[in-house]
C-alpha cells in the first residue's frame, strides 16, 4: 500500500501494517494435511498469500493466490480464520511489517501446471509438521488452532 511507505520503500513510523491475504490450503487424506509452498526468494515454507486485488474480496484474493502460487483449486471460506504478522523484505532491502488475513481453502485438486510452478516447491504436511516448519510464530499458532477446529468437526 503506497501510502504506508516512504519514498525509500520503508514503512513510515507508526503506520499500520501492510495488508495481505492468504489461503490455508487443507485436505483430509490419511488425516488432516496442510499444504505449504516455498517462498521465491528465501525458500522458507509459507502459505500462499498476496497483496489486495482491486475489485476482489479478501477471500477471493486468497483463492487466486493459492491458484497462482500452488495450482490449488477448491472451496475458500468467506470468513477469515485469523491473522498473522511477518516482515516483508523488499528488493531494495527495506522491511515492511505486513498483517496477513488467512482464509481456509479446502483443496479439491492441484493443477498439473500453474504460473509459479517452476519458482516454488509445494508439499503436504501434517498440521504439527506445518506448524513447526513455518517461521512466523503467529502462523504456527493459527495452523494448530485450525487443526483443533477441524478435529471438532467445524
Amino acid at each position: 500500500m503506497k501510502d504506508q511507505k516512504t519514498k525509500e520503500g520503508s514503512q513510515a513510523a507508526g503506520a499500520e501494517p501492510c495488508r495481505q491475504y492468504a489461503a490455508m490450503p487443507w485436505r483430509t487424506h490419511n488425516g488432516l494435511e496442510i499444504l505449504l509452498a516455498s517462498s521465491r526468494d528465501t525458500r522458507r515454507w509459507i502459505i500462499p498469500k498476496g497483496w489486495p486485488m482491486k475489485g476482489r474480496k479478501p477471500y477471493a484474493t486468497a483463492a487466486v493466490e493459492a491458484d497462482q502460487e500452488a495450482g490449488l483449486l477448491g472451496k475458500i471460506e468467506k470468513s477469515k480464520l485469523g491473522s498473522y504478522h511477518y516482515e516483508k523484505r523488499l528488493r531494495n532491502g527495506a522491511v515492511l511489517l505486513c498483517r496477513v488475513d488467512v482464509f481456509p481453502l479446502q483443496v479439491v485438486r492441484q493443477r498439473k501446471r500453474w504460473p509459479e510452478k517452476d519458482q516454488r516447491v509445494t508439499e503436504w504436511f501434517t498440521p504439527a509438521e506445518a506448524a513447526e516448519l513455518v517461521r512466523e510464530p503467529e502462523l504456527s499458532v493459527l495452523i494448530k488452532a485450525f487443526e483443533a477446529v477441524i478435529l471438532r468437526g467445524g
